[in-house]
């Protein structure tokens, strides 16, 4: 459970990142491809088994790793154009909500325990998901731009799935660290091929602010993904219930973060977001 408690806390400090980037006015998708180059050595130096690059490409799972780099980048693009054109609200509900992916997956291709304390927990979730992410303010043109939000929804449950499954089949007993690393760099290569198109196209403005902020996210972006392969691969804690208390811990306590720190404002309807998310953590953690 203490990885999975990491996991939410380092997922939670790359919101208050995102949010400081944005007060410094730092190039975002600078920051963000320093961040990736940053997580993959990170991953490099944490591991403490001897390889090659040679075999880095003949691992089971680099297929795989690459599959996630692409997704990664891909995803948080889909992410920041849903937030223009459909609203914060509706990228926010979109891409947790997705938590349901992985739940059936778990379910059903695992076999995981579905009782009716967790299946209602699971349900006051998704309801909790919704309440707290909604903002009055916010107007969602979904008649326009439905593909938005539906990509990113199946993306962002994709990769939960994909992460679960490629590390529980794949990685081997201290691979971890080398696989997040290469997941890392993959879209670090990405990110460079769009900015090396952005300098072509005479758009590139580089801000070395942009180097400090990506190494901060860098680490932490690390830690995130290196906590939540750790508590997946934790027997005794099933991946349903896990997907299910990290997206919901990570939208209420980024939410109240954004009432405590960024003076953000929360309608009643996300308070009683909040509350439902506390609601749904305890059924689904006491009915492991």
């Amino acid at each position: 459970m203490i990885y999975l408690l990491l996991s939410i806390t380092a997922s939670t400090l790359i919101f208050v990142i995102f949010k400081l980037l944005g007060k410094f006015k730092i190039n975002t998708l600078q920051a963000i491809v320093v961040n990736y180059i940053t997580a993959c050595f990170v991953g490099l130096i944490a591991t403490d088994v001897k390889f090659s690059i040679n075999d880095v490409i003949e691992a089971e799972w680099f297929t795989g790793a690459i599959l996630l780099g692409f997704l990664f980048i891909s995803i948080f693009n889909v992410m920041a154009l849903t937030a223009q054109r459909n609203g914060l609200s509706v990228s926010s509900v979109a891409s947790k909500m997705s938590v349901i992916i992985p739940v059936v997956f778990g379910i059903y291709v695992y076999n995981e325990s579905i009782g009716f304390q967790k299946l209602l927990g699971i349900i006051i979730a998704l309801i909790a998901v919704y309440l707290t992410s909604v903002k009055k303010e916010t107007k969602a043109n979904l008649k326009t731009n439905l593909w938005l939000p539906v990509i990113l929804f199946f993306g962002s449950g994709i990769i939960d799935t994909s992460v679960k499954y490629i590390e529980t089949t794949y990685v081997k007993e201290g691979g971890i660290p080398m696989f997040t690393a290469t997941i890392f760099g993959v879209g670090f290569i990405i990110g460079l091929v769009l900015l090396a198109i952005q300098k072509l196209n005479g758009t590139l403005r580089f801000t070395p602010l942009s180097i400090i902020g990506g190494i901060i996210l860098g680490i932490v972006n690390y830690c995130s993904m290196y906590y939540l392969l750790l508590a997946l691969n934790y027997k005794d804690l099933e991946s349903s219930t896990l997907f299910t208390i990290n997206n919901v811990a990570i939208v209420a306590i980024s939410t109240l973060i954004g009432l405590l720190v960024f003076k953000e404002a929360i309608s009643k309807t996300n308070w009683v977001g909040i509350c439902l998310a506390l609601v749904s953590i305890i059924l689904v953690t006491l009915a492991i």
